[in-house]
């Protein structure tokens, strides 16, 4: 009796631990990756702002050079986060905040920056779904 009951409690911190683990780091994970859009939103907020305006060649290139650096950066970084994320996170969540980062792609490379701020956004509200799903509390539980 006493071996099953250290077996159980084994068992049992096991769990909660890796819960914890996990659920640091999805908390990680969706607060740098929407940090990564939130600053792509104000580069992408400012170039459209400027079309309105006349501005030069440079400035239009420069600001277009900054918007592709941030879109490749938060590109990589989901990458890198996506595989790790996709041991413990349904795979259906996952694929939304894929298929909006290649909307966004395309909206940016066809410099289409309302759209791309749409699906920016999208891919905000879903990873704060993901981070919201995944919580532990009691919410959650029952």
């Amino acid at each position: 009796m006493k071996k099953e009951a250290i077996i159980c409690i084994v068992i049992v911190l096991a769990i909660v631990i890796g819960n914890i683990i996990t659920q640091k780091y999805t908390l990680k994970s969706v607060e740098e990756t929407s940090k990564n859009l939130q600053e792509l939103r104000e580069n992408l907020s400012t170039e459209l702002g400027n079309k309105n305006e006349k501005i030069g060649i440079k400035e239009k290139e420069e600001i277009s050079s900054k918007i592709n650096e941030k879109k490749e950066k938060t590109n990589n970084d989901w990458k890198s986060r996506y595989k790790k994320l996709a041991y413990f996170i349904e795979h259906d969540e996952l694929e939304k905040v894929n298929t909006n980062f290649i909307e966004m792609n395309s909206f940016i490379e066809t410099e289409e920056y309302a759209d791309a701020i749409g699906e920016l956004d999208k891919s905000i509200f879903v990873l704060k779904h993901i981070q919201d799903k995944y919580d532990f509390n009691l919410e959650n539980i029952f």
